[in-house]
């Protein structure tokens, strides 16, 4: 557990220019120990992808982006000890499993903390970035898909003040497992 506490880092956007390190925390993240429950990408798939595509990502998600934004919590000496993405779903779209879109919300994905930084509350102080930026979005509800057997992120996200909806989508690469959604209203 790390020494550090919430308040020891400073939570931002990241920049569209810091492609590099966006990759490089999405590749490490690929390789934590349970990322076959939390991530629908393997690590394999990741790291086979061109520098266009990094690029892209960040930019999609950087610094002035209304459709997605990705908050990294940077420590003092500018390393990244975590981050969560939120995308915007638009009522009457479609979602990325085909569901219907029924209200403007956010959908937070790629959510991560380097076990050194785990148990401080940096999770909280992540999403609180990003569910605030959600609401200036004009989100109706902010919403996650969590792996049934994923329990240490469910309680992250119960403490956190997510609660499950009672929906589950089946897992694209095995539909006989499920992930759960769990919501969070204003």
């Amino acid at each position: 557990m790390s020494t550090l506490t919430s308040d020891d880092y400073v939570i931002r956007a990241i920049r569209p220019d810091e492609w590099t390190a966006v990759k490089q925390l999405r590749l490490d993240a690929l390789r934590d120990p349970v990322a076959h429950l939390a991530f629908l990408e393997t690590f394999e798939n990741a790291q086979s992808q061109p520098d266009s595509f990094w690029q892209d990502r960040a930019e999609g998600s950087g610094e002035g982006s209304t459709g997605a934004q990705q908050f990294v919590a940077e420590t003092s000496d500018g390393s990244w000890a975590g981050t969560v993405t939120v995308l915007i779903e638009e009522a009457g779209t479609t979602d990325w499993a085909g569901a219907p879109v029924e209200q403007r919300q956010g959908h937070v994905v790629g959510v991560f903390v380097r076990p050194e930084h785990r148990g401080n509350g940096l999770i909280k102080s992540l999403f609180d970035a990003g569910v605030e930026w959600a609401w200036k979005q004009r989100a109706e509800r902010v919403r996650l898909l969590v792996h049934e057997d994923n329990a240490r992120a469910q309680g992250a996200y119960r403490k956190i003040g997510f609660a499950p909806s009672g929906v589950s989508v089946p897992l694209a690469s095995d539909e006989a497992q499920n992930e759960l959604e769990f919501v969070l209203t204003p």
